[in-house]
């Protein structure tokens, strides 16, 4: 009796399974339909003329949630002040719940609506905001950074929904639309509903990252970000340089030289105790990193560079994921555009960013940093005035691999893939994913779904139609 009941139970599970496959099956061409309509709707939230379509693509994910029968609601999360000194109202944050039962975990879903800016002529073989299927292929801004993946998720429950069968587990959405912005004002929310919304989570989800290669992988790391403007000021005005060229110190010269004293032609970076917190290089995680498929060469040929920092693979990606690293972005107030203009600028403000890793403090860097450039500045003799801010503080994040969310994890890879999953950090910055560990104390996995060469961010982003396919949640 027991072994006819344990292969009764056995039976129910994989006709279960058999059931769901099937109906995603069935629904492919609906689930790569929402996502055209959801890449249509120019959600670029670094535009405030397009902030319109950013409302209507929230109001599109909330209904889409409440067709489904979750409980939705549509989180006011307050105003983004403008240079101009006028206000405007921040895209509202949808949360949504499944199930409630009190006997089974509760899972967050996060995930994020709004894009990156792209234009026909930046570059695209498409129009960027009209889904296009080449070779397999959806490409369209926000296929995969990070609509897609949010569509996974959804479509996922919906399945079950649909089927009338219960969730393994409660399930609840958290979704924003300024993520690529900053999420700004999503700190405040989730600092404000711990006690409500997250208080019977365990667990938080987040599939806004992607595969290394082309084997599936697991994040457990990410880098922060600390971006800094350094301003120079000099002369009332700009100035012409054939009138006034040889008479003034000017404002560009010292911001090229204090810019100079941030890193080497190597890549080490000059600012005095900028390292003294990194974590040190275990055994262990130097093991991890040999294990992981990454091709080098091709890794160089992608980018389109002749040579790299570093040609040992273990080297690269710690240098790519857990070391710091100076990044110097742009001038502004320098003359860039086409042809030629004799002018001396009279105030030009460098953009840059230092990458931080464990066990780094944005604000021990801050001060580090401005003390570097006030003393190299100092050294200069220079009349101008100097001003260092900094404009994000962003700390990284690092998750237990030994946790069982990481375990469960890994046992879904090898099931669906029949393949270890690598192990890897991400070398961008996902501020949420410290926010939420923070705040909530919640455990945290970052699940990837896009592929290795989907062109985040770039021309050409694309999501694998397979990767789609909600049937990779089961």
């Amino acid at each position: 009796c027991e072994l006819f009941s344990m292969y009764s139970e056995l039976f129910s599970v994989y006709y279960e399974l058999f059931i769901l496959i099937k109906y995603v099956d069935d629904h492919q061409e609906e689930y790569v339909q929402t996502l055209r309509e959801w890449v249509a709707v120019e959600s670029d939230s670094s535009d405030v003329t397009k902030r319109a379509e950013l409302y209507r693509m929230m109001d599109m994910v909330g209904e889409k949630l409440r067709k489904m029968g979750g409980k939705v609601e549509l989180v006011d999360i307050g105003e983004e002040q403008l240079p101009d000194g006028s206000s405007l109202a921040l895209p509202k944050v949808v949360t949504a719940q499944f199930g409630s039962d009190v006997n089974k975990p509760t899972v967050c879903v996060y995930g994020h609506v709004d894009v990156q800016p792209a234009q026909k002529e930046d570059g695209w073989a498409t129009e960027p905001y009209n889904l296009t299927e080449i070779n397999g292929n959806l490409y369209g801004r926000g296929a995969s950074d990070n609509k897609a993946p949010v569509l996974a998720w959804i479509h996922a429950v919906e399945a079950f929904k649909a089927l009338d069968m219960d969730l393994p587990v409660n399930v609840k959405y958290l979704i924003e639309g300024m993520e690529e912005t900053g999420s700004n004002g999503l700190d405040a929310m989730i600092k404000s509903q711990k006690s409500t919304f997250f208080s019977d989570v365990d667990y938080i989800i987040i599939s806004d990252c992607g595969w290394l290669s082309k084997r599936p992988a697991l994040t457990y790391g990410t880098r922060g970000n600390c971006y800094f403007f350094a301003e120079v000021e000099g002369p009332k005005q700009d100035l012409h340089s054939g009138v006034y060229g040889g008479t003034v110190i000017e404002p560009m010269t010292d911001l090229i030289g204090i810019l100079d004293t941030l890193i080497s032609p190597s890549g080490t970076i000059l600012i005095p105790g900028i390292r003294d917190a990194v974590a040190p290089f275990s055994d262990e995680e130097w093991k991890m990193y040999q294990d992981i498929e990454f091709d080098v060469e091709s890794y160089r040929e992608k980018i389109g560079v002749e040579q790299l920092m570093y040609n040992n693979k273990v080297e690269l990606l710690a240098h790519r994921w857990r070391h710091p690293t100076v990044s110097i972005h742009g001038i502004n107030g320098a003359f860039s555009a086409p042809g030629t203009k004799t002018v001396i600028p009279a105030k030009v403000t460098g953009k840059f960013s230092i990458r931080q890793v464990p066990d780094m403090d944005p604000a021990v860097v801050e001060k580090q940093v401005t003390d570097h450039l006030h003393s190299v500045f100092a050294k200069r003799k220079s009349p101008n005035k100097l001003k260092v801010k900094m404009i994000i503080g962003a700390k990284p994040w690092l998750a237990d691999i030994k946790h069982s969310l990481y375990e469960a994890g890994k046992a879904a890879v090898k099931r669906v893939f029949n393949v270890d999953a690598d192990m890897i950090r991400e070398g961008g910055t996902i501020p949420i994913a410290r926010t939420f560990q923070d705040v909530t104390e919640k455990s945290i996995i970052m699940l990837p779904i896009g592929g290795f060469d989907d062109g985040l961010h770039s021309q050409n982003e694309k999501m694998i139609f397979n990767v789609l396919n909600p049937g990779f949640m089961y």
